[in-house]
């Protein structure tokens, strides 16, 4: 049997924590949406490294709540804001790359962002490119496994998730 990426990730954490470890760390993660005609659709951002399609994520700052980091990184990241839920609809592991080929296991919980405005210049503009897609398309993009079905299930009542 094959396991994912993200199932590998997660085996590991908890055996890392049974002898002692530190747990992965956490970040928080913006489920950039909004309701079109042809459906949900989800804005994905490049990353900065690689350029894969991820959600605007980032680490928490000082005091900050999780979903507060959230919606800022998705205001710094991809240059949107509206309504946001103070709950996670879900999260998912992945392994954050360092430099040297390193990576640091990562749990990033994710908070829904309803898209109301969207800016025509943010701060990491010239870093990154953003891009509506529909729901499926959006999960088929993403390299996280766990990310494309917590997409998926999203989408298929996004208010309920969000509230």
């Amino acid at each position: 049997m094959l396991l994912s990426h993200s199932t590998k990730l997660r085996m590991f954490d908890r055996i890392r924590m049974l002898f002692g470890g530190a747990p992965c760390l956490v970040q928080a993660a913006a489920l950039t949406w909004r309701q079109s005609s042809e459906g949900v659709e989800i804005l994905l951002v490049t990353s900065r490294d690689s350029g894969r399609w991820v959600l605007p994520k980032g680490w928490p700052e000082r005091e900050e709540e999780l979903w507060e980091a959230a919606e800022r990184e998705a205001g710094e990241e991809a240059g949107v804001s509206g309504p946001i839920s103070h709950t996670a609809c879900g999260s998912y592991f992945y392994g954050k790359g360092m430099n040297h080929d390193m990576e640091l296991p990562c749990e990033a919980h994710v908070f829904a962002l309803e898209v109301k405005t969207l800016a025509k210049n943010w701060p990491e503009k010239r870093e990154r490119t953003r891009e509506w897609f529909s729901a499926s398309e959006a999960a088929e993009r993403v390299d996280e496994p766990d990310l494309g079905e917590l997409i998926l299930a999203f989408a298929d009542n996004p208010r309920l998730k969000a509230a």
